[in-house]
């Protein structure tokens, strides 16, 4: 039996994830991303079956009818599911299997797979993650304080994973994921005092 682990990372926007993962993926040759299914338009650049797996709303609504899909949702009218079959695949050949999913995914992915490892990623301030979403200058001032608010109301969530990283240091949250990959990490909580800082 394969003892290969689902590890399910989530975190709020603005707080490193997506460069963690990648990096994760890079040093880990026994860890995979699942490839989600979307409904949206391939942009320049993505490849089908390397980015997403890009299909069209009919084949999507077919494949949560038939109960394909760990967890899916809707984002700004597109459609976005992990694919229970895929996991299962690269877990049977003895892969880590990584998800980048957000809270409420997670969520219905434990219910489904409760032996999956949940990873929630945090900030060490609020004005840390402010000062992250403004350094992106993108955006105006009002889109950053909305940020700022669904990014509150996200991390609230993090009572409900397995682990906590704080990312204040890229290499030291890096090395934290790699040791709670490995099995050789103990779940930890950041401290209370930061810890409220994120309650809604």
């Amino acid at each position: 039996m394969s003892s290969a682990k689902l590890i399910i990372l989530s975190a709020a926007s603005g707080t490193g994830k997506t460069s963690l993962a990648s990096a994760l993926i890079k040093s880990l040759p026994d860890l995979e991303v699942s490839i989600s299914h979307t409904t949206r338009a391939t942009r320049p650049g993505e490849q089908n079956g390397v980015h997403y797996h890009f299909v069209d709303k009919k084949t999507f609504d077919l494949m949560v009818t038939r109960g394909e899909f760990l967890e899916h949702a809707t984002v700004f009218g597109n459609a976005y599911g992990t694919s229970g079959i895929e996991v299962q695949s690269r877990l049977k050949r003895g892969k880590n299997v990584i998800l980048d999913i957000d809270w409420q995914g997670a969520r219905s992915v434990k219910r489904l797979m409760p032996e999956a490892v949940s990873i929630f990623l945090l900030p060490p301030s609020r004005a840390a993650l402010q000062e992250r979403l403004t350094r992106r200058g993108q955006d105006s001032a009002d889109v950053i304080a909305r940020r700022m608010r669904e990014a509150t109301s996200e991390m609230s969530h993090y009572g409900e994973f397995d682990f906590i990283v704080v990312n204040d240091n890229f290499d030291l949250a890096l090395a934290d994921l790699q040791h709670i990959i490995r099995g050789d990490a103990e779940p930890r909580k950041p401290q209370f005092a930061l810890a409220t800082l994120f309650k809604v």
